[in-house]
């Protein structure tokens, strides 16, 4: 069929059976937006900024675990969504970036509104691809959506030059994709496997190390099972709450920086890691001499450049989370559960010496009180989004997660301004399920804009500002490590909230009370409009446990050695 590469780019995202594409218009994809006024086989939604057009995206695609696709032009156009772009490449995330490009005669010479998208896209991108000719427009575009949704997912950019986009060719849309120098694994290697078995049949202190993997590869239902099975304890990267479930009893809770005291020490203690899906992040090591000294390391994941690339393992298994433990879980029917008791029984005195706890107030809003309210009055229902900082570990300690993708936050590149736009996509994506983002008033400041996109498309997210007046993070470092010198954090100076949501087409509200947030939330989970809601807490308050930068995981400062 005779088509221009406009109408391909259409017809391809039809195709590949994408609902809703976020984007933003330009110059150099202006024809590709003229066949987006003449379909109707997806939906556009108009984002306010690039950026938050491939966060919408993003948000969309954690949810769903499908693809997620965003639309963008040339020059500052790209270069807008090249954070988004990051943010998604650092957690794995299966995006689709379509991107605008001057024509093919005008590459090279400056012209206007060029830059070099795909150089500069290269080191945060799983691929990406400048088509040359309309003949390889179809090929490329699916190859685009296999890449980024196979093996270990990743955004791939699609950079179009405009004068690709008005040519005429034949469009057949290949059904199959072959790249020969791109095979992904996804079956573990059976002798490994069987080694991993002997292993945890072996050990006295095994511990699941939960990644982001696991949610990737759908694979949750078989981790809760292998620790049922084997009554193994677990803990929980930033990336992977929910895996587990916040109720099971073999859940120790979330590791590393600001991981609880029972998971850092049952991490320094154990004889034997089973890490699925996880990549041994600094935030999760600490300091590396230190980091598990008395284990053996089973290490599954699906990328073979994530294996021993920072911790030595002993058994490597390269293959996708959910076939590995489809093969390895039958293996272990002859594991007794009562073999690791007496491990449970450190682990569950540790957790009674150092349980994940605060203390409340009758004075002011703690942010803890205020998550795990939330929890109660929501819980399993809603899905949780967050920016970036104090409320986004405070959300991850304290927030009941029961499933995966029902927490989605920027863990790699931690990218203040994520919450809000991610929130739409999975709004998008969950009509029928509360949204709540959980931001500060930092954060919020980052992609406020899109207050206005959500209010357009009705798209009813609440944002819970964490309102410390301060760069919370960077303050809490501050009065740790700098003695108190609070250098360009203090935010005291801040928009009137309320009135701004308002001006914007949405709901504001403010709150300095326990009463007024109850009343205010179960407002907002019933209007149809987006809505800020200005929480006054309490202005000093830290994340802790925290393992300071370079630390061992077993040397946390905790609750009562801090100084108030």
């Amino acid at each position: 069929m005779q088509m221009s590469g406009a109408q391909m780019v259409c017809e391809a995202i039809i195709a590949e059976g994408v609902k809703t594409v976020f984007g933003y218009p330009g110059g150099a994809i202006m024809h590709v937006y003229d066949e987006i006024y003449k379909q109707n086989g997806f939906e556009h939604i108009l984002t306010r900024h690039e950026q938050a057009a491939v966060h919408a995206a993003d948000g969309y695609a954690r949810a769903t675990g499908k693809v997620g696709v965003a639309m963008v032009t040339s020059g500052p156009g790209f270069t807008n969504a090249v954070t988004g772009l990051a943010t998604a490449y650092m957690d794995s995330i299966p995006l689709v970036v379509i991107s605008g490009q001057v024509p093919l005669s005008l590459i090279g010479t400056d012209g206007f509104q060029e830059i070099d998208a795909v150089g500069i896209s290269r080191p945060c991108t799983k691929h990406n691809f400048l088509v040359y000719s309309i003949e390889e427009l179809p090929r490329i575009l699916k190859e685009a959506f296999y890449i980024a949704r196979s093996g270990r997912p990743g955004p791939v950019l699609v950079d179009v030059p405009k004068d690709i986009t008005v040519a005429m060719g034949n469009f057949v849309y290949p059904e199959t994709v072959n790249i020969p120098t791109y095979k992904p694994t996804y079956k573990g290697n059976k002798k490994q496997i069987e080694k991993a078995v002997e292993a945890i049949k072996k050990a006295k202190k095994p511990l699941i190390y939960a990644g982001g993997g696991i949610v990737l590869s759908n694979a949750s239902d078989l981790v809760r099972e292998l620790a049922e099975k084997t009554q193994i304890p677990a803990v929980e990267t930033l990336m992977a709450r929910g895996v587990m479930g916040a109720k099971n009893p073999l859940l120790l809770g979330m590791l590393g920086m600001h991981g609880n005291y029972a998971s850092n020490m049952a991490m320094s203690e154990t004889d034997l890691i089973i890490a699925l899906g996880a990549r041994f992040d600094d935030r999760v090591t600490g300091k590396l001499s230190e980091f598990a000294r008395y284990a053996d390391i089973i290490h599954v994941d699906i990328d073979p450049a994530n294996i021993s690339k920072l911790v030595d393992v002993d058994y490597p298994i390269v293959g996708d989370v959910r076939d590995v433990l489809e093969n390895m879980i039958p293996l272990l029917e002859d594991v007794n559960p009562n073999r690791y008791q007496a491990w449970r029984e450190i682990l569950k005195r540790y957790d009674a010496l150092h349980p994940q706890s605060y203390v409340d107030s009758d004075e002011v809003l703690k942010p803890q009180w205020v998550i795990e309210r939330v929890g109660e009055l929501v819980g399993e229902n809603a899905i949780i989004t967050s920016d970036v900082g104090q409320h986004q570990m405070w959300a991850a300690q304290h927030y009941p997660f029961d499933r995966p993708r029902q927490w989605i936050n920027s863990g790699g590149l931690g990218t203040m301004g994520f919450g809000l736009p991610a929130a739409i996509g999975a709004k998008r994506a969950f009509p029928e399920k509360t949204v709540i983002n959980i931001t500060g008033d930092g954060s919020i400041l980052m992609n406020m804009q899109e207050l206005v996109t959500a209010a357009e498309y009705k798209i009813p997210v609440i944002n819970l500002i964490l309102n410390n007046h301060f760069l919370g993070m960077v303050r809490q470092w501050q009065s740790f490590f700098y003695e108190k010198r609070y250098s360009q954090t203090d935010l005291t100076f801040q928009p009137n909230w309320k009135a701004l949501a308002e001006a914007c087409g949405g709901i504001g509200y403010d709150v300095t009370t326990k009463e007024e947030f109850d009343a205010a939330l179960k407002d907002a989970i019933v209007q149809d409009k987006v809505c800020f809601m200005n929480i006054a807490i309490n202005r000093f308050e830290n994340v802790l446990p925290m393992v300071p930068a370079g630390g061992a995981l077993f040397n946390m400062m905790l609750p009562q050695s801090v100084e108030k």
